[in-house]
């Protein structure tokens, strides 16, 4: 397969020993038909020569944003040039900086400008690696759509053994590529995202809601983008900035959501990903004005059940693909089993929200997977856009076995 050929590639060097291996990359990158185009920070040529990534590379090397020429802003035109941008090795320092949105040589500038998936292959000794702050750093680039790929376990510069040794140049390409095939999975279909918490007034500054932050289904729309989807994304109040070039609708309330969902399910999409935490119930009547404390001990307030959209678009769904998610705190795979018939799902996400890690508001998830043939698939602790790349996964094989029985 060709899927590096003709492809532009912005590596961005910077100062690691693991600088070594640049010029390994961009060769295996050139023979799979890919047009290299080397960046270095001043700290990376301590390591390596420009000449000699210009010389395999076959291309001038940038190594300032000041090039001399006024035509060229040269991190503009290398950002929109690019088909993806690889930083190899990536220190740790480099790894702070994207994460604070710092742009001040001409790396980071391109980095914050381009609108191209970014590959970080971290490099550097165990300790710093392990260091909180270096991991706060690539949880948070992982959670808004950054790629990782090692690193791994070796000998370090040091010579101590340990982990932060940069992942080889093969396993780099290799990642690329996987990247680029996954770019054709949806192409051509739609699917809808439901993401976040709804709200259901009290009166006019109360509300009752949930702990749902929408990272999930965030993650879920920015992974069905990337792989070529056109994505409708309809999220609850959120404070997340929605992945540039979806469909992207706020609603309030459990109604407003069964309304903009069933807007578009019928005619215009292939499936719907309902990640969105509904609240099961709303008051019977939302008080005009606020509501005044006054003298009152206690207050009751009547609640009626809301829609269960998923539950309703179950029973209707026809060819198109479903799937639900399932927050409990006991009895998880029995709960899950339930909706999963129920409803009339192809697969259901199910999670403790009690277990460190797996609950609401944080970037991680361990979940367990159930699809409608009665196969269950339990996941680790990850981040929760490996956990979007994992259901992504199960989304095509869902779609490539309804193919194969036509």
């Amino acid at each position: 397969m060709d899927e590096l050929k003709n492809k532009n590639i912005i590596l961005g060097v910077t100062g690691s020993i693991a600088a070594y291996k640049a010029p390994e990359i961009i060769r295996l990158l050139v023979r799979e038909g890919a047009y290299v185009y080397p960046v270095m920070t001043r700290s990376a040529t301590y390591f390596i020569h420009p000449l000699t990534l210009q010389s395999v590379s076959r291309e001038k090397v940038t190594l300032s944003l000041f090039n001399g020429d006024e035509r060229d802003i040269r991190h503009i035109s290398l950002s929109a040039l690019a088909d993806v941008l690889l930083i190899a090795p990536a220190t740790a320092n480099i790894i702070g900086k994207i994460a604070a949105g710092i742009a001040d040589d001409i790396l980071t500038t391109t980095i914050v400008a381009t609108r191209a998936p970014v590959v970080i292959a971290p490099a550097m000794n165990e300790r710093m690696y392990e260091n909180p702050v270096v991991q706060q750093n690539i949880a948070r680039l992982k959670s808004i759509g950054y790629r990782f790929i090692g690193p791994e376990e070796g000998r370090l510069a040091c010579q101590d053994k340990g982990k932060g040794r940069m992942s080889e140049p093969a396993t780099i390409v290799g990642f690329l590529k996987k990247i680029f095939s996954k770019m054709e999975d949806f192409k051509g279909k739609s699917f809808i995202v439901t993401a976040g918490p709804t709200r259901e007034p009290v009166d006019v500054v109360r509300f009752i809601s949930n702990y749902s932050s929408g990272k999930m289904g965030f993650a879920i729309a920015r992974e069905m983008q990337d792989r070529g989807a056109k994505v409708i994304l309809i999220s609850g109040p959120t404070f997340i900035k929605p992945p540039e070039g979806v469909d992207f609708f706020v609603v309030e309330t459990a109604r407003q959501m069964e309304e903009k969902v069933k807007e578009y399910f019928f005619d215009r999409v292939d499936g719907l990903i309902m990640t969105a935490a509904v609240c099961d119930f709303r008051p019977v009547q939302s008080f005009k004005g606020k509501m005044k404390k006054g003298s009152k001990e206690r207050v009751v307030l009547e609640l009626v059940r809301n829609p269960d959209i998923l539950e309703e678009i179950g029973r209707v769904k026809g060819e198109k693909i479903l799937i639900g998610f399932c927050a409990e705190t006991e009895n998880i795979l029995q709960e899950a089993r339930q909706k999963l018939k129920k409803k009339n799902l192809d697969l259901i996400v199910a999670n403790d929200v009690t277990e460190k890690g797996a609950g609401f508001e944080v970037d991680t998830n361990k979940v367990f997977l159930l699809n409608s043939k009665g196969e269950v698939k339990s996941l680790p602790l990850m981040s929760k856009r490996k956990v979007a790349e994992v259901i992504c996964d199960h989304i095509k094989q869902i779609l490539e076995e309804r193919q194969a029985n036509k």
